[in-house]
């Protein structure tokens, strides 16, 4: 894996802005902040995005993957200020789960999800090099 950018350009906080890669591909869907009974562990943001995070991993785990594979992801969500009022435990609850990796990533700003109740979702791409 190797990241990519521009000399010029200042180092993103939290994302890269490019990634190179060769190796197993995984896809994992969209996922939201409820469990495994489809139950949402909370109406709070930060809550549910730990919880994202967390079934990112089990699925990813299913091939043998881990955080240090993901390269990109994409999250939607219902809410700006929302994000913005949970961005200091987002920090703290990324580096319990996923440590110093830093995939590509961008969030849009979506009018509402598909299930009713959730504030986030995202889908992820992994690599596991060759």
């Amino acid at each position: 894996m190797r990241m990519l950018n521009p000399p010029s350009w200042p180092r993103p906080k939290g994302y890269s802005n490019g990634i190179e890669v060769t190796g197993r591909q995984i896809y994992v869907s969209g996922q939201v902040g409820w469990d495994e009974t489809e139950t949402f562990v909370s109406d709070d943001f930060a809550d549910q995005f730990e919880k994202v995070l967390e079934n990112t991993l089990a699925v990813l785990a299913e091939a043998g993957a881990g955080p240090e594979h993901i390269v990109r992801m994409t999250g939607y969500i219902t809410s700006r200020e929302d994000y913005l009022a949970a961005e200091p435990k987002l920090g703290t609850i990324w580096k319990q789960l996923m440590g110093k990796n830093f995939p590509v990533m961008a969030f849009v700003i979506v009018a509402g999800l598909i299930e009713k109740e959730a504030l986030v979702e995202i889908e992820t791409t992994a690599v596991i090099s060759d």
